[in-house]
């Protein structure tokens, strides 16, 4: 199975910009799907975006198109999702996420494998 870690979070202006890196270990995550998810305190957890694993099919929620963008390196086994025209509703907990299936699914539960999150605080 494969272990995923994100890293790059931290507090940014609203206005600013971020890339948040989602790094594997144990299996090649050119063999997955990848997900980005985020968690605000009280909320449930939202999809953000996905990729799929040429890279060829990206999905994105409406609250976020436009301002992320999702993208991966299979040769450093890493996928990334840069946020810009960062808003203080951004502001969340951000996991990747990985499924067993093979298409980009939305729905947190069709996601077997995450990291364990790294935290975004955007300031107004």
């Amino acid at each position: 199975q494969v272990q995923l870690v994100e890293s790059g979070g931290g507090l940014v202006p609203a206005g600013g910009s971020l890339r948040l890196s989602c790094a594997a270990s144990g299996r090649t995550l050119s063999s997955y799907v990848v997900g980005w998810f985020r968690q605000a305190p009280g909320n449930e957890r939202e999809f953000v975006g996905g990729i799929s694993r040429s890279g060829g099919n990206i999905r994105y929620a409406d609250s976020v198109k436009g301002r992320f963008t999702v993208s991966r390196d299979n040769a450093k086994n890493t996928v990334y999702l840069q946020m810009t025209s960062l808003k203080p509703e951004d502001t969340a907990v951000y996991y990747c996420a990985a499924p067993a299936s093979l298409y980009v699914s939305s729905l947190a539960n069709e996601y077997n494998y995450w990291g364990q999150g790294t935290r975004v605080t955007v300031s107004s």
